[in-house]
């Protein structure tokens, strides 16, 4: 044999991960743990302001409609006028919203700083208040708290960090998830859950499998979060799809006129619903009607707290009751800024959208819960012995399995 070795003899060589591959393992680790509970709050808070507008619509109950149909609407500033008798503590209302159906009931948005933020329906017709609903301001600190914890500045940047986190984890966690070699087993473990596995093995999957399904949503709602929290993203994304954020245009639109009669907004309302029979809804910025000499419309299949469906911007001259022509990008901020807004709300495909952005918002809530007890479960272990049949088991059933060791023959 002389100075040959008997392969016997050759003690195993260990092949360990790249210095990257442990690079993104601990990246997706030990951050995601930092921030768990940040982005638990986070999402589920944002999860539950996704149904927030038809939770609302139920809310208001029997207000939603009109116990009798009149021959004339009452002028929405005579309405306006009633609501601030009605209501001395309130501010001016920030918007109305009116239907094409003539069963259905006007809204006001309206806000105290006493009793907060409400919903006031009115009857068009007598201008009758039917209802002050405080629904909408339970969504309003429910929104608070998915923006800033309800910690101002402080919290704001908190919560942008750690969605900024979350969206590093999605991207690291889609890397880790993506098999070394695409045979049966990596496929299966990659793209099934084993619903009847242990806890460990089904809390891996639901981490996992479920995570990678889920992502496409979790990418947009994490994107389209971050823009709305960043001013400078949000105007590099209006400007790069050749909108103005400037909103310097503003300045040339009408003033108001004392000595000219407003046009009524309830027939420049009906003759644009009938413009655009695809409308069902209009929102009127009512909030600073009485300063201006113009105000802001939008039509849409449905108008929600942050978004519309199918939403159609437009300026009134508050006078003639006509659209005022301005510049094509200011129309495009518009249009830009629904656009995120109703990918991160989940209007942009009526319900199926909304069920898709709730399902993406409940497993992005489950992620660091997931990940928490895979960590949890490893680190109870501690140092069980590596290459044990069981261990070796478990890594080829997750998908996970890499040889240990390579034994080479010295001649």
């Amino acid at each position: 044999m002389g100075k040959e070795k008997s392969l016997a003899t050759v003690p195993p060589k260990k092949v360990g991960k790249s210095w990257l591959s442990r690079a993104i393992a601990w990246i997706h680790l030990w951050p995601s743990l930092v921030s768990a509970i940040i982005l638990i709050v986070v999402c589920i808070t944002g999860t539950v302001v996704v149904y927030c507008d038809e939770i609302m619509e139920w809310s208001a109950g029997d207000a939603r409609y009109v116990e009798q149909v009149g021959k004339e609407r009452m002028p929405v500033e005579l309405i306006m006028e009633r609501l601030k008798k009605e209501f001395p503590n309130y501010g001016n209302p920030s918007y109305m919203v009116a239907y094409k159906d003539p069963k259905r009931s006007v809204r006001f948005n309206m806000f105290s700083r006493k009793v907060g933020l409400r919903m006031v329906y009115v009857d068009p017709y007598t201008g009758e208040i039917l209802k002050n609903d405080a629904t909408i301001y339970f969504f309003y600190i429910t929104a608070h708290l998915h923006a800033s914890l309800l910690w101002g500045k402080t919290g704001m940047w908190i919560v942008d960090i750690a969605t900024i986190i979350f969206l590093i984890e999605l991207i690291t966690g889609l890397v880790l998830w993506w098999p070394a070699k695409w045979t049966k087993a990596t496929r299966d473990a990659s793209f099934k859950v084993k619903w009847k596995a242990r806890f460990e093995r089904l809390n891996y999957d639901l981490h996992n499998v479920i995570g990678f399904y889920a992502l496409s949503i979790c990418l947009v709602l994490t994107l389209s979060g971050l823009i709305i929290a960043f001013k400078p993203l949000a105007q590099f994304t209006i400007q790069a799809a050749g909108g103005d954020a400037s909103h310097h245009w503003e300045e040339q639109l009408p003033a108001a006129d004392q000595g000219k009669v407003p046009a009524a907004i309830n027939h420049t309302l009906d003759q644009f619903f009938a413009a655009y029979p695809e409308a069902k809804e209009a929102q009127v910025n009512t909030f600073k009607l009485d300063q201006n000499g113009w105000y802001g419309l939008r039509l849409a299949r449905a108008i929600g707290l942050k978004s519309a469906d199918n939403a159609k911007a437009f300026f009134i001259d508050r006078y003639s009751g006509r659209s005022i022509e301005v510049p094509e990008a200011a129309m495009k901020h518009e249009q830009v800024e629904n656009i995120y807004w109703s990918l991160h709300m989940g209007t942009w495909m009526g319900p199926i959208g909304k069920l898709c952005t709730f399902i993406g918002g409940l497993v992005s809530t489950s992620l660091p819960i997931t990940g928490f007890i895979i960590w949890w479960g490893r680190r109870k272990k501690g140092k069980k012995r590596k290459g044990s049949k069981e261990s070796l088991a478990e890594e080829r059933s997750m998908g996970s399995y890499k040889p240990r060791h390579l034994v080479k023959a010295n001649s």
